[in-house]
């Protein structure tokens, strides 16, 4: 994974667990802002009540990711416009496997974050949107100890379920834009199937290290 991807990955993983608190609604009811902050007060609570997912316990934090965080994730469409137009020339099965793999590979690099999460704090700044608005974008800053605050945007999108996050901006670049350059490079090279097998492979390598615990 590139840096850029890591520290979207890993900025994202600490506004989901620094926010403030917001009362829990109907996924199809809330607005947008709040889901995102009741997702960041769920995760911190989660963090700071368990010692071992603060120690860095494997299963206990991708549980936490899978549960908590992931549901609210559209991966499909995350993937789909990460591939571009390679997307639409992949065959049913192509489309659900790199959906999987993506997503697998999301799992494990928020876990990777969450084990790293110290004492930054997030503020959420007033949403621009109209009632009827379908596709919008949440804007917050991460408060860190030491330098200048890091801009944490969310594009997310309403359908059926609800709103879902399906990108995220930090320092000025979006994580589904630092993966299409990635994606194409990896088709060009060896197809649909070749990415397919690198982000597998990728999985498989991430599954054998251990999460580090925060210092």
């Amino acid at each position: 994974m590139k840096p850029i991807a890591h520290l979207i990955a890993t900025v994202a993983s600490v506004a989901f667990a620094t926010s403030v608190i917001a009362a829990p609604a109907p996924a199809s009811a809330e607005a947008p802002d709040v889901l995102v902050k009741r997702i960041s007060a769920d995760v911190i609570d989660t963090v700071k009540a368990d010692k071992d997912i603060q120690s860095g316990n494997r299963a206990k934090i991708m549980d936490l990711v899978n549960s908590k965080i992931l549901p609210h994730v559209d991966a499909e469409k995350m993937t789909a416009q990460a591939a571009g137009p390679f997307w639409r020339q992949a065959t049913p099965e192509q489309q659900k496997r790199l959906s999987e793999e993506f997503r697998t590979l999301l799992v494990y690099t928020y876990s990777g974050a969450l084990s790293q999460i110290k004492n930054e704090t997030v503020e959420f700044k007033p949403m621009r949107s109209s009632p009827q608005d379908t596709d919008v974008e949440v804007r917050s800053q991460v408060n860190v100890t030491r330098g200048e605050p890091i801009t944490l945007n969310y594009r997310l999108s309403k359908g059926n379920q609800g709103w879902k996050i399906y990108d995220i901006n930090v320092l000025g670049a979006w994580l589904v834009e630092t993966y299409k350059g990635t994606f194409k490079a990896e088709i060009n090279k060896s197809g649909i199937d070749g990415l397919i097998n690198r982000l597998a492979e990728r999985n498989r390598q991430l599954a054998s290290k251990p999460l580090k615990a925060p210092k």
